[in-house]
């Protein structure tokens, strides 16, 4: 596993935050703040990531739910529920199927069960731009991709996308291309339907490339999977925290 930065807050059943690719588990300082109200919430950063150890390649999805596991068999002695947010949503769909012992249920945002052909050519060019080019004009990119217009506009949006911006900037370009290869190697078309514990999926309205479409697409690979949609770009947990930590609360509260 190497050594993985984490933050503990909160008291009650265990919440796992396991954030995008690129980012760090700042990402969801304000959905941690909204539900350490009422759960133990752990949130941490992937391996390459944040402060985490920068581990060689090549990394797997089944490396990314190793990982996670063993975070979560040495800080909780129930089953958690675990909340993943693009690569963290793979994480999930790989864990729950893993270890479906440790897992009560699954929150996926903005994620995917496979990625088609069109989206891994996008990731395979943005290998290339980040080892020729430096991290810095992958991120400058990565904004406009992640967030609404309306959102990068405000100034409590700018300071956000600035925050996650730098994030990535600071990312090993050779972390960042494996944690892609990673991603593109994900099909869950068989293992999806092995999933047995309560699925939540959360899409992006305006996501252009994990769509509404494609969130539809995951849900119907897990059995009694529910969709919520919430008014934003990729990163709807930034984008709409308050929102998106509700979706969660009301989720669990129903189980």
């Amino acid at each position: 596993m190497g050594q993985l930065n984490f933050v503990i807050e909160g008291q009650g059943p265990m919440v796992v935050l396991s954030h995008a690719l690129g980012c760090s588990l700042g990402m969801w300082d304000d959905v941690a703040r909204y539900l350490s109200k009422r759960y133990t919430v752990l949130r941490y950063d992937h391996r390459g990531h944040g402060g985490s150890a920068s581990l060689p390649g090549p990394y797997s999805m089944e490396i990314f739910a190793d990982d996670a596991a063993g975070l979560i068999e040495q800080h909780s002695h129930a089953p958690v529920t675990f909340v993943g947010l693009v690569m963290g949503g793979m994480t999930g769909q790989q864990l729950a199927v893993r270890y479906p012992h440790l897992v009560r249920s699954i929150v996926m945002a903005n994620a995917a069960s496979y990625f088609d052909d069109a989206i891994r050519t996008r990731l395979m060019a943005r290998i290339r731009q980040a080892q020729e080019q430096g991290m810095a004009a992958v991120a400058d990119e990565a904004m406009h991709r992640w967030f609404t217009p309306a959102f990068l506009a405000s100034p409590d949006g700018a300071a956000r996308a600035s925050a996650l911006r730098q994030s990535l900037v600071a990312m090993d370009p050779q972390v960042y291309a494996a944690s892609c290869e990673a991603m593109m190697e994900v099909d869950y078309g068989t293992s999806n339907p092995l999933i047995a514990c309560p699925t939540l999926v959360i899409a992006g309205a305006h996501d252009d490339a994990i769509s509404v479409r494609t969130a539809e697409s995951l849900c119907r690979s897990i059995s009694g999977a529910e969709l919520r949609t919430l008014a934003t770009g990729r990163m709807s947990a930034v984008e709409q925290p308050q929102e998106f930590a509700n979706l969660v609360h009301d989720f669990l509260r129903s189980l």
